[in-house]
């Protein structure tokens, strides 16, 4: 059994442990194989029986006094820990951001369909940045036409989707958010 193992470099996480060799404590507290008490022994005995058993010493906690190590199959070990880090992974739901831009002069047909568009974003559990820019000499008329305009895309989606935040402007873009109704 190979004594100096260690996780591979590039590996999603690496598993920062020490392990057989790398424990150097004067003692240590030993769990066995199956989580059972083993007492209060010097490192070098504690790797001894780890070893002699085809095992490795692995440290669990170096926070208590004294350090607490078990004896296990360090692969195995890193294999579940593997496992239970892409379950997690499966079981969090990511909610992606998507935008949609307008502009002050964008007509009537070009609006629906971009409502559209927002409300199937929406109907997949989206949430949506509504961004209506402005150019040139437009930024004039932001709280006017512009507030007019994002207004007339709110009263429409209101209905459907929740107002996560309302329009505020930022620099040359009004931006609003929207998202699935809770």
């Amino acid at each position: 059994m190979d004594n100096k193992r260690k996780p591979k470099k590039g590996s999603q996480q690496e598993i920062k442990v020490r392990i057989n060799d790398d424990i150097r404590y004067p003692e240590v507290r030993l769990l066995g194989p199956e989580g059972e008490q083993l007492g209060v022994m010097s490192s070098a005995k504690a790797r001894q029986m780890a070893l002699e058993q085809g095992l490795d010493l692995v440290e669990i906690s170096d926070k208590a006094s004294p350090p607490v190590c078990r004896v296990m199959n360090f692969d195995k070990y890193r294999y579940e820990l593997k496992k239970k880090q892409q379950e997690a992974k499966k079981k969090q739901t990511v909610i992606e951001t998507k935008e949609v831009k307008f502009r002050p002069k964008t007509e009537e047909h070009d609006l629906d369909f971009k409502i559209k568009n927002i409300l199937k974003f929406v109907e997949k559990k989206s949430k949506v940045k509504i961004t209506m820019q402005f150019r040139g000499r437009e930024i004039v008329h932001a709280q006017t036409v512009g507030m007019e305009a994002i207004k007339k895309i709110a009263d429409a989606l209101r209905e459907d989707c929740a107002i996560l935040q309302e329009p505020t402007m930022e620099g040359r873009f009004m931006i609003m958010f929207v998202g699935p109704k809770p």
